[in-house]
């Protein structure tokens, strides 16, 4: 329940969990051109996967520690004692297929960032470059996907990514500020359009 002295937040937001609340008015929705954290997000939308956003962003810190700071060039040339050693890591979801897609998307990354210069430029182009703006009053509005997040799954995948089917790619959409899902009421919609 909100108290009186708090800002209007997205009803999807569990206000009793403060690092939660933090990330929702500090990043969420807030546009990203930063290429490691573009991919530090495909890899925790991935692991997301089958599980709840709570859940991999508690793991969040233990995942910058075991996968070198989300740093592509290291995590393409991980071996097999870094993967057993990643398998261990209670600090990490241990799902063997999410950690071997993490490993092959940062070499997918780099193809990427070789071909467009930046992984930015690429991603930023499914949503024509700037933020689309949503204007959606209820959480049950927000959609799962969108024609935008099929385009996108369907590429990553074509260019060799696992675990970027289109429902974790517009959550990647919503948590990088591609698209603004901040709720019509919530104090944060007009402060990243400002931001802008």
């Amino acid at each position: 329940m909100q108290s009186q002295n708090e800002p209007v937040r997205c009803a999807w937001l569990d206000l009793t969990k403060d690092d939660y609340v933090a990330y929702h008015d500090l990043e969420w929705g807030l546009p990203v051109h930063d290429d490691r954290v573009l991919f530090e997000f495909i890899i925790l939308e991935g692991a997301q996967a089958g599980l709840s956003w709570y859940t991999v962003l508690r793991k969040r810190e233990s995942y910058r520690e075991a996968f070198d700071g989300f740093d592509p060039e290291i995590i393409a040339r991980y071996d097999e004692a870094k993967i057993a050693e990643l398998l261990s890591n209670p600090g990490i979801i241990r799902n063997k297929q999410k950690v071997n897609a993490a490993i092959g998307n940062a070499k997918s990354f780099l193809d990427v960032r070789r071909e467009f210069g930046s992984f930015d430029s690429y991603l930023w182009t499914f949503v024509g470059g700037k933020p689309k703006l949503n204007s959606f009053k209820n959480y049950s509005d927000i959609p799962a996907t969108t024609p935008e997040s099929d385009a996108m799954s369907k590429d990553l995948r074509e260019r060799g990514f696992k675990f970027v089917g289109s429902t974790i790619c517009y959550a990647h959409m919503q948590g990088t500020g591609m698209v603004n899902d901040h709720t019509t009421d919530c104090f944060r919609r007009q402060q990243i359009i400002d931001s802008y």
